[in-house]
């Protein structure tokens, strides 16, 4: 069983690395002071307590070197394989390509809409031969939390969040309430009311969700508030999605920060950056972690990530973060390497050759 500290929020970040925004208020205190001190694989070390020295990270030049270095690549989905329902170009013949050379092939997503039977199906609509056991998705992370603290199967999770979440759950035999059927509910306020809640619901989920309302707002609270024990698990905080390809969109992370706001309380976070799902997905299948390689398109949670499992990093410039975000002097995660798409690996690889 994994242990509870590598169950907790985000894990603490090398002094090299920013101050992530999704972090409490008393984490980022702990980080900046911590930031005296540079230590770092690739940078240098100073004792000078107000500079902190960094390695830009370097283009991708020898895709076969990078390649030949690992054993396992993890894949965020959202910018970096598809953006909305569209495929990125090049992204069947990189995979297949990788699949030829043994590589082990992991697709992990913050997004929690979907189960990883949905998201099986979404990857053969696109053209894609993807395995239901090669799909992380965070819907799948807040259930697997669930089951390694031997959540009580006679308590209720409350789920903020949509169908991607209620699968899961089911799956692993835990009874819920909530979820897209709490969208049509609406509060009557009038003198006096007071709104009921389940006491016996152990755990609130908070997920992405297009049907959030006051109403949900309101019932997780009460839980999280007055239910003695209950869980507050986030699948992620992300600022942004991409709901469509034409432009982002408010991610999860807006509708945890509501429930944050009103508990006053922070999440257990199981999506990236948070090292659960790195820990879990090394336990499933036996892999070293400095034998995987983490590739996406967000600098604060999947180049995090892979940098808090103790992963090599690529980041792609196909999603979220463009070039003059990543050599931007505010931002100090910098990820081993960076290229425009995962498809460069083919070219790159042929003039490597």
């Amino acid at each position: 069983m994994l242990s509870r500290v590598s169950h907790s929020m985000l894990a603490l970040t090398s002094p090299t690395k920013p101050i992530p925004t999704s972090l409490s208020s008393n984490q980022r205190s702990l980080l900046s002071k911590r930031v005296c001190v540079t230590r770092g694989r690739r940078g240098s070390s100073t004792m000078s307590g107000t500079t902190a020295i960094r390695a830009s990270a370097q283009r991708l030049e020898n895709a076969e070197e990078l390649i030949d270095s690992v054993e396992t690549f993890i894949f965020d989905c959202d910018g970096v394989i598809w953006k909305g329902d569209s495929l990125i170009d090049g992204v069947p013949q990189t995979l297949d390509m990788l699949r030829e050379k043994g590589k082990r092939l992991v697709f992990v997503t913050n997004n929690s809409t979907k189960s990883r039977k949905q998201y099986g199906k979404k990857f053969e609509t696109l053209g894609l031969s993807v395995s239901q056991e090669e799909i992380f998705a965070s819907s799948f992370a807040a259930a697997a939390y669930l089951k390694s603290v031997d959540f009580p199967k006679d308590k209720k999770v409350y789920v903020i969040g949509e169908e991607g979440i209620l699968k899961e759950l089911e799956l692993a035999g835990f009874q819920y309430i909530g979820g897209p059927a709490d969208g049509e509910k609406k509060i009557e306020l009038k003198p006096g009311f007071l709104m009921e809640h389940d006491e016996s619901v152990g755990a609130v989920v908070v997920g992405f969700d297009r049907y959030f309302n006051y109403y949900k707002i309101q019932y997780g609270t009460l839980c999280i508030r007055e239910n003695p024990g209950c869980l507050f698990i986030a699948t992620n905080r992300d600022a942004v999605t991409h709901l469509t390809d034409a432009q982002e969109w408010a991610g999860g992370g807006s509708m945890v920060g509501a429930i944050r706001g009103s508990t006053q309380q922070e999440p257990l976070v199981v999506g990236k950056p948070s090292t659960f799902m790195m820990d879990y997905l090394a336990n499933e299948f036996g892999i070293l972690k400095s034998q995987i390689c983490m590739v996406g398109d967000r600098l604060d949670t999947d180049i995090l990530f892979g940098q808090n499992g103790g992963c090599k990093t690529l980041l792609v410039l196909s999603g979220v973060t463009s070039l003059q975000m990543l050599q931007s002097p505010n931002n100090l995660i910098q990820p081993d390497f960076y290229t425009d798409r995962i498809s460069d690996m083919l070219s790159l690889k042929a003039a490597s050759v």
